[in-house]
């Protein structure tokens, strides 16, 4: 039975890929794990990887063992959960130790004796296979490799390997009955795996939607009128639900029981291959149909994809459209694309678009973007294209002129809030000046020019009272 699916082959990029620890180089390429890959086949890798001492190939879907037999260096070979029936072709691997076969379907017992040329087998697994089943499996396995140490985990001790040397003929004679039973037998199950995929197949031309599974024609149209009303009437009430049925056919693939075969762990893993790949046609996004931004007859349309928040302005005193559009904060400019045309303004951000009808014609080479670093917003300028861009200065107005009532001229703060510049008349009664001819006061024509005229001391008979008498003894005061 042909696996009919996506297949996969050990291919040069998928070595490489899992040689990541030896830099990707695989011609020195000493160990390297191939499990799980859906491999249906061993190829190159006795010609690619020369040098392998370690091959991990479980969970694939291995039919045989071919194209090892170069590999001389190889110690340790993992071929479990594959579908090997027979032991074979690994007489060039000199340095096998360790050969793992556990969850096969290794029926034919006697391929065993192929592996007598590996001198340096120690330990064998066949956990899992037809074969262990057989009477006198392992007395056959033990007497046919004497270089074995190990079969199936278990150590083998040198009184059982004599045991089992001493019987090895009957042993023979006693396997190969069983394996031309077992033959016979898988000979059967491949038959009706054969018919049952051709039903399955049969099966899958005649599901269509819409097909209830009957044929109705008008030849051989016998049936009564009150009979094809009754049929009508129960397909009316008990409408078939696709989804029912699939559930329905799920249950009856996963809880009907088979044989354990290589083909149905193939239609296993068929079915559940469709599974996936279902689902994931399921996940996969149809294209959206072009969004219309302009309509045939020219109109533009306001289109907001990524639902911001944005405010449109006027401003009348530089002449200019001012679009404030509320941008992520943290989104990266270069995810930011604006057009900026004479009637709209178009901006796009992460593919999604924004788009918005001006309502005056603006310059676009005169527009510009800015993008703010503290709340990420655009703000997009935009001048009219009606006139100019009128440049506005700050031009203090001239004060107002308030006459004063009683002079009839301007007042001292009108004067002072004045921009021209004032003049100061200075009084010369008010001068503040030093004058240096005023320092020396006024002289009398009859005293020196350095002295001033001042009064005479009164006599000094007015300072003594009338009682005082002048001692002669006494100096006088100062």
């Amino acid at each position: 039975m042909k696996f009919k699916g996506k297949s996969v082959s050990v291919t040069e990029d998928l070595i490489r890929r899992r040689a990541e620890h030896n830099e990707c180089e695989i011609f020195s390429l000493e160990e390297v794990s191939l499990h799980q890959q859906d491999i249906e086949r061993i190829e190159h890798l006795d010609r690619w990887c020369k040098e392998l001492r370690i091959l991990y190939l479980q969970n694939n879907l291995i039919p045989r063992i071919e194209n090892v037999g170069r590999l001389k260096k190889l110690e340790y070979l993992n071929l479990a959960l594959n579908n090997i029936e027979v032991i074979e072709n690994l007489e060039g691997c000199e340095s096998l130790q360790k050969l793992d076969l556990t969850v096969n379907f290794v029926g034919r017992l006697s391929s065993v004796e192929s592996l007598r040329h590996n001198i340096h087998l120690r330990e064998l697994f066949l956990v899992g296979n037809p074969c262990t089943q057989f009477e006198g499996y392992r007395q056959f396995v033990v007497a046919a490799l004497p270089q074995l140490k190990s079969l199936d985990g278990t150590e083998i001790s040198r009184s059982e390997r004599i045991r089992a040397s001493q019987g090895l003929e009957e042993a023979r004679r006693c396997v190969a009955e069983q394996e031309q039973e077992y033959l016979r037998r898988r000979a059967e199950e491949k038959e009706e795996a054969r018919r049952k995929e051709a039903g399955v197949e049969e099966e899958k031309k005649e599901r269509k939607p819409g097909f209830d599974g009957r044929w109705y024609t008008d030849i051989n149209n016998t049936a009564p009128e009150s009979e094809k009303n009754k049929e009508n009437q129960e397909l009316n009430e008990n409408p078939k639900n696709p989804e029912e049925d699939e559930e329905q056919r799920e249950h009856e693939f996963w809880h009907t029981p088979c044989s354990f075969t290589p083909e149905s762990r193939l239609e296993a893993h068929r079915h559940l291959e469709e599974k996936r790949r279902a689902k994931e046609k399921g996940k996969e996004k149809k294209p959206k149909a072009p969004r219309t931004l302009i309509t045939a007859d020219g109109r533009v349309l306001n289109i907001n994809e990524p639902k911001l928040d944005f405010c449109l302005t006027e401003d009348e005193e530089n002449n200019t459209i001012i679009l404030d559009l509320e941008v992520y904060r943290h989104m990266d400019t270069s995810l930011i694309d604006v057009d900026v045309q004479p009637s709209y303004a178009r901006v796009s951000i992460k593919g999604k678009i924004f788009q918005v009808v001006l309502p005056a014609e603006v310059k676009p080479d005169s527009s510009t973007a800015q993008r703010s670093q503290t709340t990420g917003h655009l703000l997009l300028t935009m001048p009219r294209a009606e006139g100019e861009i009128k440049v506005t200065k700050t031009v203090p107005r001239p004060p107002r002129v308030r006459q004063n009532r009683r002079s009839g001229g301007l007042s001292e703060d009108d004067q002072r809030k004045n921009n021209v510049p004032e003049r100061l008349e200075v009084d010369p009664s008010k001068r503040t000046a030093v004058d240096l001819a005023n320092i020396v006061p006024c002289q009398i024509a009859k005293e020196g020019p350095m002295e001033t005229s001042r009064p005479d001391p009164p006599a000094a008979e007015d300072h003594f009272s009338e009682g005082f008498v002048d001692d002669p003894d006494v100096p006088p005061l100062i």
